[in-house]
């Protein structure tokens, strides 16, 4: 089983915009606001940037085949993370 986790800013319209979208298409995920969880979000800015929004898709049954996307470095846009999210859950 997979879990999707988003790494998002309140006041961010492309992180609001990116959970609807994952609304829509009936994805579900954690949604994890950089303000709340800080230690989740420095593991993730060392491993990639500090762009959000972010995600993570972890494979619960082999966590060595979870992935990290960041922006700019693996999506350009949100359609672009939408369709990664897609492919691996």
């Amino acid at each position: 089983m997979k879990q999707v986790v988003v790494f998002t800013m309140q006041g961010c319209g492309h992180c609001q915009h990116f959970k609807g979208m994952l609304n829509e298409s009936k994805i579900e995920f954690h949604d994890r606001d950089i303000n709340q969880y800080p230690d989740e979000y420095e593991m993730f800015k060392k491993a990639k940037n500090d762009l959000v929004p972010a995600f993570m898709v972890i494979d619960e049954d082999n966590t060595d085949n979870s992935e990290l996307f960041a922006a700019d470095l693996d999506f350009k846009t949100l359609e672009e993370a939408l369709n990664l999210i897609k492919q691996r859950i």
